[in-house]
């Protein structure tokens, strides 16, 4: 099954798995669709830093087409890159975005990762989905017009992974990624 991209070439409805590979330029050229414009822009921050993790997300919707993300840690910040497809009538066809986000590490408040379990019918524990959010100090904007809401709402990461959209393996590096970055935060930055 494949659905058309902008570009003429058809994209697999199924991505392919990005969890067996370690370094961030292997990840990102298995699993991206335009891997080249999220390391580019990526290595303009990092400069050559030591990757400590990351994560990687893509899905399609039927309004903009291809979303895609690349979260890095690199033991002092996170560095987001964040590309989407252009609504079709806002732009040329094949246009997107490219968005870089750099978020020091000291202004992340909390780390929070749920797991849910199942049973095999053996009896084995698996993980089945994982949820992982950062809580930042800023404020998200977005939260102060909820009519349901008084007072400002911390911003907030979010990411998540289940066995359809990524499998287990990416379901393991999500949480790797979510206990890396708790280990850093609250301590001192060197």
């Amino acid at each position: 099954m494949s659905r058309p991209s902008p570009g003429g070439g058809d994209l697999p409805a199924v991505f392919p798995d990005w969890s067996p590979y370690q370094d961030l330029d292997s990840a990102a050229r298995a699993y991206l669709r335009d891997p080249d414009v999220a390391l580019d822009a990526l290595g303009g921050v990092l400069r050559g830093g030591r990757v400590m993790c990351f994560t990687l997300e893509r899905f399609v919707n039927e309004v903009n087409g291809v979303w895609q993300e690349v979260v890095v840690c690199d033991g002092s910040r996170l560095v987001l890159w964040h590309g989407e497809d252009v609504p079709p009538g806002d732009g040329p066809s094949g246009a997107m975005t490219s968005s870089l986000r750099v978020v020091p590490l000291s202004t992340v408040t909390e780390v929070g990762c749920r797991r849910r379990v199942t049973r095999t019918p053996g009896g084995q524990i698996q993980v089945d989905s994982i949820d992982v959010y950062l809580l930042l100090r800023s404020l998200d904007e977005a939260g102060s017009s909820d009519e349901h809401h008084i007072g400002p709402r911390h911003d907030a990461l979010r990411f998540g992974k289940t066995v359809d959209d990524g499998g287990p393996g990416q379901i393991a590096r999500l949480e790797e990624f979510a206990r890396q970055v708790a280990s850093m935060v609250g301590r001192p930055l060197l």
